[in-house]
C-alpha cells in the first residue's frame, strides 16, 4: 500500500506564543473570488490588492503559515501567514 505525503504529515501547535508584526489573509468569498487583507494586530484590517499580497508572500519574512479550514462550506479556500517586519 502506497503512503501519500498527507499520511505522514500532521500539525503540532506550538506552546510558544507567536510574536508577529503583520498578518496577511487570502480568502475566497462565496462566489469564489479571492480577497486579500493586511492585518496589523490590535490596530487595523485593510483590504489590499493581489499584487501587494503576492509581493509580501514572495519577499516577506514569513515566520508562520496557517490554513484556515471552513468545514461548513465546501470549496472555500483561506490561508493566513504571519510576517515579522523588524530585524531581530
Amino acid at each position: 500500500m502506497a503512503t501519500t505525503l498527507s499520511d505522514s504529515m500532521f500539525f503540532i501547535p506550538s506552546p510558544i506564543r507567536l510574536v508577529y508584526d503583520t498578518a496577511y489573509l487570502a480568502k475566497a468569498n462565496a462566489s469564489g473570488r479571492m480577497q486579500y487583507y493586511r492585518i496589523i494586530p490590535g490596530k487595523s484590517r485593510e483590504r489590499i490588492g493581489r499584487a501587494d499580497f503576492i509581493e509580501v508572500y514572495n519577499s516577506g519574512n514569513i515566520i508562520a503559515m496557517r490554513p484556515v479550514q471552513e468545514r461548513s462550506t465546501n470549496g472555500l479556500f483561506q490561508i493566513e501567514f504571519y510576517v515579522i517586519d523588524r530585524a531581530s
